[in-house]
């Protein structure tokens, strides 16, 4: 399932806490010498455990409060209406998560917007993308929790579980 060691899992859960952690203190903070930790680091970015480090922005400090999430349906499910209609959705910035779902809901949106216009502007252009049986929005009216740090503790590490 993963190789990942005790080391491994301890530098990915203090990445996800502090991404500019230098490798003297990351290798601090997980008890390992720098080199040997570097080489993981390393290691593990070269086979995708890193997908990548970034800086999570304020969204009501810059301006953009209001999270909608999307439900759409649709009557088509053919390859070539998904590839036109994903293509379209990325497109769109306002878009944070794209989902495909079970059940009676067949694509889930995280959106951001600036407010209610704002949305009213993104779901102009999200219904010219494809054809759709229906758009359901629901407004966040508070966020409650929001982390982006997997709970790396639920893997195991070599041992049964």
């Amino acid at each position: 399932m993963n190789s990942l060691d005790k080391f491994d899992c301890a530098i990915l859960a203090a990445l996800q806490a502090d991404a500019t952690l230098s490798i003297s203190g990351l290798s601090e903070k997980v008890g390992l010498s720098s080199t040997p930790c570097w080489k993981r680091v390393k290691r593990l970015e070269e086979e995708g455990y890193i997908e990548s480090r970034v800086s999570i922005v304020n969204r009501d400090k810059v301006g953009l409060p209001v999270t909608v999430f999307v439900s759409v349906r649709t009557s088509e499910h053919d390859e070539k209406w998904l590839a036109r209609f994903a293509a379209a959705v990325v497109a769109l910035p306002e878009v944070l998560e794209f989902h495909r779902m079970s059940g009676d809901v067949d694509y889930l949106l995280k959106v951001v917007t600036t407010d209610i216009a704002g949305y009213d502007r993104f779901y102009k252009k999200l219904i010219k993308a494809a054809r759709l049986t229906g758009v359901s929005s629901a407004f966040s009216m508070e966020q409650i929790k929001c982390t982006t740090a997997l709970p790396l503790e639920l893997i195991s590490h070599g041992v049964p579980a």
